[in-house]
C-alpha cells in the first residue's frame, strides 16, 4: 500500500464512509461485532476480538466503514500478500445494499491482484457475501484451537 493510500480521510458511498480506523474504532467494533462474526474470530484465531482487531489496525491496511451518523458498520483490512478479512456490527442490518456498495468499492479499489483467507463454514452470512462479491470457494479446513471447519476462499482480480 502506498504511501497516499494512508492519507485517506473519508469516501462516502451511497451514504457509508470508509476510513483508517482508530485503536478506539477497533474495540468499539469488537464489542459489537454480529454473533457469527465473534464467534469466527474465536474460534479461528483463539483470540479475543479486541486483541485480533487491534493487532490489525496497527499491523495492516484496515478501514472502518460507518453511517453519516457515526455507527460503525464493519471493519476490514488486507496485508500485503492479499490476505483479505472482515467482520461486522449488528449495524450492518440496517445498511446492507449501502454496505455492500462501499465494500465493493474499497475492494476494487485495491492494487492486490489475488485476495484470499478462510472463513467459518458456519458463518453463513459471510459465505454469501463472499459469493456475491464473486470470490471462489477453494476447500474445507480445520482451523483454529478446536479444529473447527473452515473455507478457503480466493478472488483473482482482472
Amino acid at each position: 500500500i502506498g504511501k497516499e493510500d494512508t492519507q485517506i480521510n473519508s469516501i462516502v458511498v451511497d451514504k457509508i464512509s470508509y476510513r483508517l480506523p482508530t485503536l478506539a474504532d477497533a474495540a468499539h467494533t469488537a464489542l459489537n461485532l454480529q454473533p457469527d462474526d465473534m464467534k469466527e474470530v474465536i474460534d479461528g484465531s483463539g483470540m479475543h476480538p479486541v486483541l485480533a482487531i487491534a493487532r490489525s489496525v496497527v499491523a495492516i491496511y484496515t478501514v472502518v466503514f460507518e453511517t453519516p451518523d457515526g455507527k460503525i458498520v464493519a471493519m476490514a483490512g488486507i496485508d500485503d500478500t492479499g490476505c483479505i478479512w472482515m467482520l461486522s456490527t449488528n449495524e450492518v442490518r440496517n445498511h446492507p445494499i449501502a454496505f455492500m456498495r462501499a465494500l465493493k468499492r474499497w475492494l476494487d479499489s485495491l492494487p492486490h491482484k489475488l485476495h484470499y483467507n478462510i472463513a467459518d463454514i458456519r458463518n453463513v452470512a459471510h459465505l454469501k457475501l463472499l459469493k456475491h462479491l464473486g470470490y471462489k470457494f477453494l476447500r474445507v479446513i480445520p482451523t483454529g484451537p478446536n479444529n473447527l471447519y473452515f473455507i478457503e476462499f480466493v478472488k483473482l482480480k482482472r
